[in-house]
């Protein structure tokens, strides 16, 4: 009996991790819409699941802000990012990473640059072996190339408050614009030489131009639709986002 118990609960959380994968997998692709309601039953059926690990995975997906639960109604996906939003959250991007980017680069102790290029080397080996949209394999190297180097910063406010954002998973989801993600990868490089050498004003110079770079790519979801005037590329973000 324990070991049919053990076996169930293993099974369990086996099918928590597909459900969520799948259906993570189908918001970042627009599989399921932005703004659509979620069939808790018919997602189940489409999946050859019961409905409990379903629900475990919405509750997963509310915390990574991509779904929201709505009285009545039920669970949604999130709308997805308008300019300002994007704005806004590039522009705090742009106050914490370079930052992060040179306290990372002078101290050698804790210098993450060996992470980095061990995280470099795996995306560049599944690049070679991805076809076609290669948004979950971006999105996941993107978290933990970033995520690295404000560990290595040494400040878990800091941490914790650019993690709520879920920058990554949101950025993707809005536009593909690095669809193979060669320009990524070749500026993540140049970040990680910086960071390599203890370089702490190349570091922050090379993570500045990255998140503007990163904005600009990004940005072209509202092409003909807004004023795409990019990131201030000197002194301190505008006092207002929203002109």
């Amino acid at each position: 009996m324990p070991t049919r118990q053990s076996s169930d609960a293993t099974k369990g959380k086996a099918a928590v991790s597909d459900v969520y994968a799948s259906m993570r997998a189908s918001i970042l692709k627009g599989e399921i819409a932005p703004g659509a309601r979620i069939n808790i039953d018919a997602v189940s059926r489409s999946l050859g699941v019961s409905q409990t690990p379903v629900r475990e995975v919405l509750q997963r997906l509310e915390g990574d802000n991509l779904v929201v639960y709505s009285p009545g109604r039920g669970y949604s996906t999130t709308p997805l990012l308008d300019l300002p939003a994007l704005r806004s959250l590039f522009e705090f991007r742009l106050l914490v990473e370079p930052w992060a980017a040179r306290s990372a680069a002078v101290d050698r102790l804790a210098n993450p640059a060996a992470a980095l290029e061990k995280e470099l080397s795996a995306i560049r080996d599944s690049m070679k072996t991805t076809s076609g949209d290669a948004r979950q394999d971006l999105v996941a190297h993107d978290t933990r190339f970033h995520d690295t180097i404000l560990l290595a910063a040494g400040n878990p406010v800091v941490q914790h408050a650019f993690a709520q954002t879920h920058c990554h998973l949101h950025t993707f989801r809005l536009y593909p614009a690095d669809i193979d993600g060669a320009i990524t990868i070749a500026e993540h490089a140049t970040v990680r030489e910086a960071i390599a050498s203890c370089l702490p004003d190349r570091a922050e110079e090379a993570m500045a131009e990255h998140i503007r770079n990163s904005f600009a790519r990004f940005a072209k979801a509202f092409e003909g639709k807004a004023d795409l005037s990019p990131l201030e590329s000197d002194g301190p973000p505008r006092r207002h986002i929203v002109t």
